[in-house]
């Protein structure tokens, strides 16, 4: 008696804990409950609404279970969907389901004790599976006791508040049944990726076929071997009462042809021979329209959307994402592409932003309407060289650093291995003013100047821009030697019209779910690259590259000029002709324009970035703004403006001379201009003041005397400067020293972070195909094993 008491007391504890428990996960859950009436929201089928800056219509997406943006489906009711499809998919996946109430005890513990016995076979019912990749899609399917208790919990819920018709018709239309052209989601996805037909349409044979892919739907590249699995899911059916044997019958005669598949069959339905003679052949039911309007754009927008919002709201909530699309330039880049004049084989990236704001304005992603069929989006995912469009950026570092645009560059080989050439391969050996460098494009000047700014303050400066420097390029970085997107060119560009700000460049606006808004997406924290002045004369610069020049002086960005609009811009060609550029701005827009191949091969030697890209440009620009009353650039009052060898240029008014200290603080350096020439002009000045005062205060010291004095006191405040500028050198290279070994520092922690990432997911890759060898060897075992022994019982 003492024993079966305290047994007693035993199981009464156990019962007590496990409802304290239970009552815990179900305080802890209730938000999860809460949410299983928002399932009947599922008709929006993980849909999300894109609208651009004004609100207009661009593009209905899908987001499936499995996390994957793509084009929305039409969600089907229960009569679209063929019945024999219900009844199969029901047999195979929950032959209990109009007998369990969401969670199938019995179903549960055979599937156990199967497992256990080596059979692999699935406890989760069809509710289950339905709470799995809806209310816990976030779990993306991990199989974690926390998440199996909370699916049962909540599939015991979602019987009570849906019938088992609705439960079933929500799991046809979000179950998944392998890749097309997309992800197949749905019955809509299977019937036409498979037959080619709409899902009300199929036949019961068919039905069976797309029953039997649902646990694995790699089984379509193995006909011959899962047909038995055909028969015997019929004969279940049978058995269950759900089709007559007659039906049965028909089904295994008909002769059943999966899409790329050629088989053959005798009288009696038994394979005789099946080949798969177009693997693609699921694609081709889904023809992919050749141009899709602000296809470019939106394949961003659906890249970033998932950073924004969870899963499991795009089945729950009629989610609209407002993005900052402009439909007039973004029509107007894709005319430019139409109309575009390119070498054969070649494709194109444009994009356009609001410099001032960060906003993407239109992107087009290739060539439209060339008759290739190409979906990489150049635009934002093709990294190339930029050749000579990162010229302006360093002629600019210059300027913030104290030089102007008629300082003198030597245009003469350098000395030492490196040893760059101009494009035409011969050089003046003469000086060469800055601005004159530029628009002639010289790399020799260019080079000499980057010896003299430094390249460790260009990286640097790249890299507040949004651009992604190579830590090892050296010299050759200044004439192009650095990978970037035209998107990231246009926002790095953007700082001449803005004033000097940079801003990430933005997609979205914000989000709204059923009408409120969810999430707002705001525009960066701008980030001053140059000062006021120093961003308008570099832009005076780059309009120089633009209207210098004529064609026929050599000028190389005098197709990109809209008329009644200020531009400015710059052009760029890599070696051996494999990218063309032109990346420019306007007071309203900036915008980069990428010409190549997508094999990254060579264009023919006569095609130019002034011929080829800046046209583009201008088509693109000038219809963007076509309408609208041209306005100036932003002139800041420290600016003038004087005639320097026939050409108006811009630079600071005398008090003005001395560069930004908050951006040289930011940049890590100081003004590096020679030494020698500051004492020299400061000596001038105070020897030219010395000549113009009288003395007045001693009349006994004599005009030669009164002259050497002053003079003497002008050398010592030269050496004065020249030793103050001396320590400033000094402390900006310590400064340059210690950023580049905290530099290179980051970048080997993060290549050791990356290794090691790399490696354990290969680790889990390699753990995972082992195991569906096994599971599939296991699984191809036993079902044959099941089918012999169902010939020998049908042939006694």
């Amino acid at each position: 008696m003492r024993v079966l008491a305290l047994i007693f007391r035993w199981m009464l504890l156990l019962l007590l804990l496990g409802a304290i428990a239970l009552g815990i996960l179900l305080y802890r859950w209730q938000p999860d409950l809460s949410k299983v009436p928002s399932l009947r929201n599922l008709q929006y089928g993980g849909r999300a609404i894109l609208l651009d800056q004004e609100g207009r219509l661009l593009r209905v997406v899908s987001v499936s279970p499995e996390g994957h943006v793509q084009p929305a489906r039409k969600f089907l009711s229960a009569g679209q969907i063929s019945p024999w499809l219900q009844r199969a998919v029901v047999a195979s996946e929950d032959e209990r389901f109009h007998q369990h109430s969401g969670v199938d005890f019995r179903g549960l513990s055979r599937a156990l004790w199967k497992t256990v016995s080596g059979d692999l076979e699935g406890g989760s019912t069809i509710t289950q599976q339905v709470v799995k990749n809806t209310l816990l899609a976030d779990f993306r399917g991990a199989r974690t006791p926390e998440r199996k208790v909370k699916e049962a919990m909540l599939a015991l819920e979602v019987e009570k508040q849906f019938s088992k018709e609705e439960i079933l018709n929500l799991y046809l239309n979000l179950i998944y049944w392998g890749v097309g052209r997309t992800d197949l989601i749905g019955a809509q996805d299977a019937a036409r990726a498979y037959f080619n037909k709409n899902a009300k349409d199929l036949n019961l044979a068919e039905s069976v076929y797309l029953a039997v892919l649902l646990p694995t739907p790699a089984r379509y590249n193995d006909y011959k071997g899962y047909r038995p699995l055909m028969k015997n899911l019929l004969d279940r059916m049978v058995k269950n009462g759900t089709i007559t044997p007659s039906e049965a019958d028909q089904a295994w005669k008909f002769p059943l042809k999966p899409a790329g598949w050629t088989v053959k069959y005798d009288k009696n339905g038994n394979l005789l021979s099946a080949r798969l003679t177009d693997a693609e052949a699921r694609k081709k039911n889904f023809p992919q329209p050749e141009y899709q309007y602000a296809d470019a754009f939106l394949d961003q927008v659906e890249r970033e959307l998932l950073k924004h919002v969870k899963k499991e709201a795009f089945f729950t909530s009629d989610i609209k994402v407002y993005t900052t699309l402009n439909r007039k330039a973004q029509l107007a880049a894709e005319q430019a592409s139409i109309k575009a004049n390119v070498p054969k084989g070649a494709t194109l990236g444009i994009a356009l932003i609001d410099p001032h704001s960060g906003d993407v304005q239109a992107l087009v992603g290739q060539k439209l309407n060339d008759g290739i069929a190409e979906q990489w989006n150049h635009a934002v995912r093709s990294r190339r060289q930029v050749g000579s469009s990162i010229k302006p950026l360093l002629y600019t570092l210059a300027l913030s650093k104290g030089w102007n645009q008629t300082d003198m560059v030597m245009d003469q080989p350098l000395k030492g291995k490196y040893q760059p050439q101009n494009y035409s391969g011969s050089y003046t050996g003469k000086p060469i003013m800055l601005r004159a460098a530029l628009d002639h494009s010289l790399n020799l000047p260019t080079v000499r100047l980057l010896q003299k700014v430094g390249v460790t303050p260009f990286k640097q400066k790249l890299s507040l821009m949004g651009l992604h420097p190579d830590p090892q390029a050296g010299l050759s970085i200044g004439i192009g030697a650095l990978e970037a997107t035209p998107l990231e060119m246009a926002a790095a560009y953007a700082p001449f019209a803005s004033g000097g700000m940079y801003r990430t460049p933005r997609f979205i606006q914000k989000i709204t779910a059923n009408g409120e808004v969810l999430t707002v997406v705001k525009q960066s924290t701008p980030v001053r690259v140059w000062s006021e002045p120093v961003a308008y004369m570099g832009l005076d610069m780059i309009r120089g590259v633009v209207n210098d020049l004529t064609p026929a002086q050599g000028g190389l960005g005098w197709n990109a000029r809209i008329p009644g609009w200020p531009v400015g811009g710059k052009t760029g060609t890599t070696n051996d002709v494999k990218d063309l550029w032109f990346v420019g701005v306007t007071p309203k827009l900036a915008g980069a324009v990428w010409v190549g191949r997508s094999n990254n091969t060579a264009m023919p030697r006569n095609a130019y970035s002034g011929t080829v890209a800046a046209p583009i440009w201008q088509k693109a620009l000038a219809l963007a703004l076509k309408g609208e009353r041209g306005v100036a650039f932003n002139k800041p009052s420290s600016i003038r403006t004087r005639e320097v060898a026939g050409v108006y240029m811009a630079f600071l008014k005398p008090q003005q001379v001395q560069p930004d200290a908050t951006l040289l603080a930011a940049a890590k350096t100081s003004p590096v201009r020679p030494v020698q020439k500051a004492v020299q002009k400061t000596t001038q000045k105070i020897r030219a003041s010395s000549t113009t005062i009288r003395t007045v205060q001693n009349k006994t010291v004599s005009q030669s005397t009164l002259a050497a004095r002053r003079l003497a006191e002008a050398r010592r405040q030269a050496t004065v400067v020249r030793q103050q500028q001396l320590l400033r050198q000094a402390q900006a290279r310590r400064q340059a020293a210690l950023n580049t070994q905290r530099l290179e520092q980051r970048r080997r922690a993060l290549r050791a972070q990356q290794i090691r990432k790399q490696s354990a997911f290969i680790e889990r890759q390699q753990q995972k195909a082992r195991i569906a060898r096994l599971l599939n060897a296991k699984t191809r075992k036993h079902f044959e094993k099941q089918y012999r022994k169902y010939v020998k019982q049908n042939h006694r």
